[in-house]
């Protein structure tokens, strides 16, 4: 039987970084053209490798999740600046302070999902999220009370936080391109849960009904936590009326106000319909 290290004959990547190190010291070496292009940050960062850095990104946490062996995940989108009860008098509104509440639904729908990841081994519906704090941390908190593994996906920006301390260490990505952090939501995405938020929440929400809406993506749980905060700032109805939308995209989604309603809901997606929570439509 071959060994590993006859079935690839080649020196490795690793040795020969190492190698270049070690080299002599001469204007030669010293020249950013000899350092190996791999190893090359400036190099990495030009403006023309920009679709590979694209590349890398998508493939860094594809490999790092497929190797972990998580298969799918329940997706937790919401606002960064709700605070956890306990502390909502540091909230900058009155508003964001009365949302604290979403901060333990969302931190116990995270545990009574990860409880049911934990039956799979922590292989399935591994909770996502941001990585960052508020409704975000809440998730991945919600993991570490059940004892299990989540995952945070926190993107670079200017006023960047430190990812929050619940995210499983081994399963915490740092994007640059929102782009490519998006589509690792939705890569092993079983439900999609989406809690009150700003602009990022509503942009990941809208791009994710899009995708489910076109046929692009195949149909999943989709939950809206705070029935009164989405109705209040999304008129759905005049949408369907104005034939912006199908009456039937109003199906692709539900409202729900508690974990529990959510834990049920996705049990029994398929049986389930918005139409019965809407007389007269």
């Amino acid at each position: 039987m071959m060994s590993k290290d006859q079935a690839k004959p080649f020196r490795d990547a690793h040795t020969d970084r190492a190698a270049t190190q070690d080299a002599p010291d001469t204007p030669q070496t010293r020249a950013p053209a000899y350092k190996l292009a791999f190893a090359d940050d400036e190099f990495l960062c030009r403006d023309e490798l920009r679709p590979v850095r694209l590349q890398l990104e998508l493939l860094k946490p594809e490999l790092m999740l497929d190797e972990a062996g998580i298969n799918s995940t329940i997706v937790l989108f919401g606002g960064a600046r709700i605070p956890e009860p306990a502390k909502k008098e540091t909230a900058r509104t009155k508003a964001l302070a009365d949302l604290s509440s979403f901060y333990d639904e969302a931190r116990e729908f995270s545990r009574l999902m990860t409880l049911k990841s934990k039956e799979s081994d922590g292989k399935e519906n591994v909770i996502v999220t941001g990585g960052g704090p508020g409704v975000m941390e809440a998730g991945n908190r919600g993991a570490i009370d059940a004892n299990g593994a989540s995952i945070g996906l926190n993107i670079v920006l200017p006023f960047e936080q430190a990812p929050n301390e619940y995210v499983t260490p081994e399963l915490c990505f740092n994007f640059h391109y929102f782009a490519i952090r998006k589509m690792h939501f939705l890569m092993r995405a079983r439900a999609i849960c989406v809690f009150p938020g700003g602009f990022g929440t509503l942009d990941e929400m809208f791009e994710a009904l899009t995708l489910i809406q076109t046929g692009r993506m195949q149909r999943v749980p989709f939950l809206l936590f705070g029935k009164a905060f989405w109705e209040g700032i999304i008129n759905w109805d005049v949408l369907a009326d104005a034939g912006t939308i199908s009456e039937e995209d109003l199906d692709l989604f539900r409202f729900v106000d508690t974990a529990a309603e959510a834990m049920d809901l996705i049990e029994n997606w398929e049986t389930s319909s918005r139409r019965e929570e809407v007389p007269g439509r």
